[in-house]
């Protein structure tokens, strides 16, 4: 049985999210204190964690950037702000999905559905292989690290799926659609942009590691995986 965080100040909203997850046989924990929330994330272990972004003292970003040190459980952030760099902004802290107040419950389990398929049931990545390694730039499969030359650093479940994509097929363009379609469950919920926020992420990862226009943008079509780092 998956188990859900709730991270809302308002409990009256909290309480109704938490009555409307159990008929779904889902295990929830409702967040009590606000300064404590990566204390009670740790303890909670939760399969899934709905974020707000007003809360008391720091913001859900500060929050959702502590949680991504201790935990690559998905994030959906749920929240009254509208304005798309809200949004750009929960997924560039590290957030999977975000969801505008008022909304309707049965979008809210749709993606938590798909979320949780993806991340732990029938979608979720084949681990038999636990390392893909292209000439020295190597993706650790069970610990989404990218690593390369004695460099490695940590990637969210989006970045690590977005990277596995373009791995599995380097040289070959990949369309936007086979992109989103394997990062969102239901991408009739998702902004175009929000993939492009993710390729930048991803870049910016790529280039800690010293490694530069790896991944190439063919416009009109999708992106494509080169090999620019080979000696």
């Amino acid at each position: 049985m998956h188990s859900i965080f709730i991270v809302e100040d308002d409990p009256k909203i909290a309480q109704l999210l938490k009555e409307h997850l159990e008929r779904y046989d889902y295990t929830v924990h409702i967040a009590t204190a606000f300064d404590h929330l990566k204390q009670q994330l740790i303890e909670i272990e939760p399969s899934l964690i709905l974020l707000d972004i007003n809360l008391p003292k720091y913001d859900g970003y500060y929050w959702c950037r502590q949680f991504r040190t201790v935990s690559n459980c998905p994030i959906i952030f749920i929240s009254a702000r509208a304005g798309e760099m809200d949004q750009v902004m929960a997924i560039e802290n590290g957030g999977d999905d975000y969801i505008t107040k008022p909304f309707h419950f049965d979008i809210v389990i749709a993606k938590i559905k798909g979320l949780i398929r993806r991340t732990y049931g029938e979608y979720a990545t084949n681990q038999n292989s636990k390392i893909i390694d292209i000439d020295g730039l190597s993706l650790s499969v069970d610990q989404h690290i990218l690593s390369y030359k004695q460099q490695q650093t940590d990637l969210s479940k989006r970045e690590f799926t977005l990277l596995e994509t373009l791995f599995l097929q380097p040289g070959k363009i990949i369309s936007r659609e086979t992109l989103l379609e394997n990062l969102w469950d239901d991408i009739q919920f998702v902004d175009d942009n929000t993939l492009s926020v993710n390729i930048t992420r991803v870049r910016k990862k790529l280039a800690d590691l010293g490694i530069s226009d790896a991944i190439e943008t063919v416009r009109g079509l999708g992106y494509k995986l080169n090999v620019t780092w080979r000696d």
